[in-house]
C-alpha cells in the first residue's frame, strides 16, 4: 500500500523564512496526544485524620466537660425522638432550673406522692426544665441511694416527662437530676 501524497505547498521560500523567524526554534513533539485534565489525586481519608488528630487533642487537653464523664452513677433517659442537642444541652445545665423538689431524707412513699404532686405543679404552671433531689443514699442503711433508682423508673413513667439526666457537680452531682418536661399546649 502507497502513502498517500501531499498537495504542493504554495507557500515561497520568504514566506518559510518568516514563519520561522516569528515561531523561533521548535522541537518535535513526542507525544501527539494531549493530556485533558490532570490525574485525580490518590484517595485520602482526610475526615477520618482530622478526626483522629481531634481526638489526639483532646486526649491531650486538660480541658473537659464534667458533665461529658460517666462514672456509672449517672442517671440517663431520653424519649426516643427527642434531639441529641436538647440532650446535650440538659447534660451540661444549659436550661433555666424553674423549680426544685427536694426528696432528700424521705421514705419511698412520700418521696412518690411529694415527686406527683410536684410534677402536677410544673405542669400546671407550664415549667419546662426543673431539678429533682434524690440523695446519694449516704443516710441508708447499705449507704445505697434507694430514691435514686425508683425516681428514675417513676419519672419514664410520666408522659410529661421528655428526659432526665443527673445534674452537673454544682447542682448537685448524682444526688440530683434535671428534668425536662412537655410543654402544654
Amino acid at each position: 500500500m502507497s502513502k498517500p501524497r501531499r498537495p504542493k505547498s504554495t507557500l515561497t521560500e520568504a514566506d518559510r523564512a518568516l514563519f520561522r523567524d516569528s515561531v523561533g526554534p521548535v522541537r518535535p513533539l513526542r507525544r501527539d496526544r494531549v493530556e485533558l485534565r490532570p490525574p485525580p489525586p490518590t484517595p485520602r481519608p482526610q475526615f477520618r485524620e482530622q478526626d483522629d488528630l481531634a481526638v489526639l487533642r483532646d486526649m491531650l487537653s486538660d480541658e473537659y466537660d464534667p458533665a461529658e464523664l460517666e462514672t456509672g452513677e449517672e442517671l440517663l433517659f431520653a424519649r426516643p425522638g427527642l434531639q441529641h442537642r436538647l440532650l446535650k444541652r440538659l447534660r451540661r445545665g444549659q436550661f433555666a432550673v424553674a423549680a426544685e423538689c427536694d426528696l432528700h431524707g424521705m421514705r419511698v412513699p412520700e418521696a412518690r406522692q411529694a415527686l406527683v404532686a410536684f410534677l402536677n405543679r410544673c405542669r400546671r404552671s407550664q415549667q419546662t426544665c426543673v431539678r429533682i433531689i434524690h440523695g446519694k443514699g449516704h443516710g441508708s442503711v447499705q449507704r445505697i441511694p434507694v430514691l435514686k433508682h425508683k425516681v428514675a423508673r417513676w419519672l419514664q413513667q410520666r408522659d410529661e416527662v421528655l428526659a432526665f439526666c443527673s445534674a452537673r457537680p454544682v447542682d448537685g452531682g448524682t444526688g440530683a437530676i434535671y428534668v425536662l418536661l412537655k410543654a402544654l399546649r
